[in-house]
């Protein structure tokens, strides 16, 4: 073989590879571009709904807040912002100590929140609330037990107060009409001491005994199953 057909052969062979090169540098580049389109729409789906879920939820925090901020003092109850959560906390109005019957003044307190509180979230929020969560919450003792059978203990007495908490709303005459709503939304949960309230390090157990009601909006699910739990304990400062 002469020199200039072995150079001939030799230059084929590099352009070749030169072509290959240049065309596989050319589906990176074009795959590059897709995911970073992709992880682009994505970002800003994401970014949409976090707008979405703060929007919803100032504007039903506002409407508790305005609905109910000359009533909280007297009944010794607070809104929690961040969870969307009305908090009763004074044990010794709600229910007798280690029972579960609710007390005539809780009740005339239910008798007056509970028809407005539902008419808000029915009336404005329907289509934006997964549950309501109606939680029993105790604090750690019980009698001389030991931590797993106070616990137990707990666990059935919050559960029963609950209960009762929830039997008691869906029997009310006022809220007869939201029946259905609430067969959908409403939900009984007895968390025994697994939620503590804490002050400057140690259990606050007056505290720690109370009732909540708390609102799961659609939006808040949907985040959840993106950014996981963790994103709603961080939050502040988005």
């Amino acid at each position: 073989m002469s020199f200039l057909g072995s150079k001939a052969k030799t230059d084929e062979t590099w352009m070749s590879a030169s072509d290959m090169m240049a065309g596989l540098m050319m589906v990176f580049i074009l795959i590059t571009v897709t995911y970073s389109q992709t992880v682009e729409k994505e970002a800003s789906k994401t970014q949409s709904l976090v707008a979405e879920w703060q929007n919803l939820e100032d504007a039903i925090h506002l409407a508790l807040e305005r609905e109910f901020r000359s009533d909280l003092e007297k009944w010794q109850a607070e809104i929690d912002r961040e969870t969307l959560t009305i908090r009763f906390m004074a044990p010794e109005i709600l229910f007798p100590p280690n029972q579960a019957e609710i007390q005539p003044f809780f009740k005339e307190i239910l008798l007056d929140f509970l028809p407005r509180y539902i008419e808000i979230l029915e009336g404005r929020f329907s289509q934006d609330i997964e549950e309501v969560r109606i939680e029993g919450h105790t604090s750690t003792e019980f009698g001389d037990k030991g931590p797993a059978e106070a616990f137990i203990r707990n666990m059935d007495l919050s559960q029963r107060r609950t209960r009762n908490v929830f039997e008691f709303a869906m029997k009310m005459p006022a809220l007869e009409n939201k029946t259905p709503w609430m067969i959908q939304t409403l939900s009984a949960n007895g968390l025994s001491s697994s939620k503590l309230i804490y002050k400057n390090g140690l259990e606050d157990r007056k505290k720690s005994r109370r009732v909540e009601f708390t609102v799961r909006t659609k939006t808040k699910d949907q985040l959840n199953k993106i950014l996981g739990e963790g994103f709603f304990r961080t939050r502040k400062g988005i």
